[in-house]
């Protein structure tokens, strides 16, 4: 199909995304964001009066994901970050291999594009007793009007940030202290156990959304937003709790994931078992699992 157009390649390409992504190849939060990515590629490079994909060229690929934009809290953003110019980039790389394979485009504009460099990974947030209940108390902060207290008790209960980003109040059971969520891309369907403070925090955003935002369904997101968006909002909505305790500085990151490591130790040690720890995070893996509790198990090794 010669000289196609960036939008239509688009449309075909968004299709072989979700196809994808209904395979359990591809995570739909992925899709949603490489959705919006090259939405907004179309129409930067309609700006620059280009709108066939053959051309494209690198110079104008670059540019795009060097480009100013806005960020979570729709602040103009001078300079992206790196993470934010790697998503560009795997979404233009992604949207031209798949374009070039249904024959819609030669064109190969990141071809000469080198790596953008990740930053060394954190080992993450080893969170105590003590400092999980200085995040409980901060959270708590003009609750049940803000999110932060559910947010919190739903990531407590072992479920992780996409889960927590749909979770709906049809999805608790206050009277039996448990919450039931379908899973995730790489999460399987569950009922996880609440605590006596997540029940309380839980119970009072419900009930303040059926009193005052009565067509809201989740319980800590837009309904309006994406996947990725919501489970964005997850992440930025923690961040908010770990800094109102100032447990997240600049020496040290907090992030939802040092929760999903603290239920996981808690439930080891309660159980001594891998298997209740897969189960309550919805794991299929052992090995995620022990790494998660921090156990070298394959070594013999003890908990962290």
């Amino acid at each position: 199909m010669a000289r196609t157009t960036i939008h239509r390649a688009l449309l075909e390409v968004s299709r072989q995304w979700l196809q994808q992504a209904a395979d359990g190849d591809m995570a739909i939060e992925t899709v949603d964001l490489y959705i919006q990515i090259s939405e907004r590629f179309d129409a930067f490079a309609a700006a620059h009066n280009i709108h066939r994909m053959d051309d494209v060229t690198g110079q104008l690929a670059e540019i795009f994901i060097g480009a100013p934009g806005r960020d979570r809290r729709d602040n103009i953003t001078l300079v992206p970050t790196d993470s934010t110019r790697r998503q560009r980039r795997s979404a233009l790389a992604s949207l031209f291999v798949h374009a070039r394979a249904l024959g819609m485009t030669q064109a190969v504009p990141l071809l000469d594009s080198p790596p953008i460099p990740r930053s060394p990974r954190s080992t993450g947030a080893e969170l105590t007793d003590a400092e999980i209940e200085d995040l409980q108390f901060h959270s708590e902060r003009g609750m049940p009007v803000t999110r932060h207290a559910a947010l919190l008790a739903l990531l407590l209960s072992g479920l992780g940030s996409a889960e927590t980003s749909q979770a709906t109040p049809g999805d608790l059971d206050l009277t039996e202290a448990t919450v039931t969520t379908e899973g995730s891309t790489y999460t399987t369907p569950r009922t996880c156990s609440l605590s006596p403070w997540s029940v309380r925090a839980l119970r009072l955003r419900a009930d303040y959304l059926a009193e005052h935002r009565p067509g809201q369904s989740r319980l800590v997101t837009s309904d309006s937003s994406t996947r990725y968006t919501a489970q964005a909002s997850v992440g930025a909505g923690f961040n908010d709790i770990a800094r109102l305790s100032g447990l997240a500085t600049a020496a040290r990151r907090v992030e939802p994931r040092d929760i999903t490591r603290y239920v996981a130790r808690q439930v080891l040690l309660q159980t001594g078992q891998i298997s209740e720890v897969a189960r309550r995070l919805g794991l299929s893996s052992l090995d995620n699992a022990a790494e998660l509790a921090g156990l070298a198990w394959k070594t013999g090794g003890e908990p962290r």
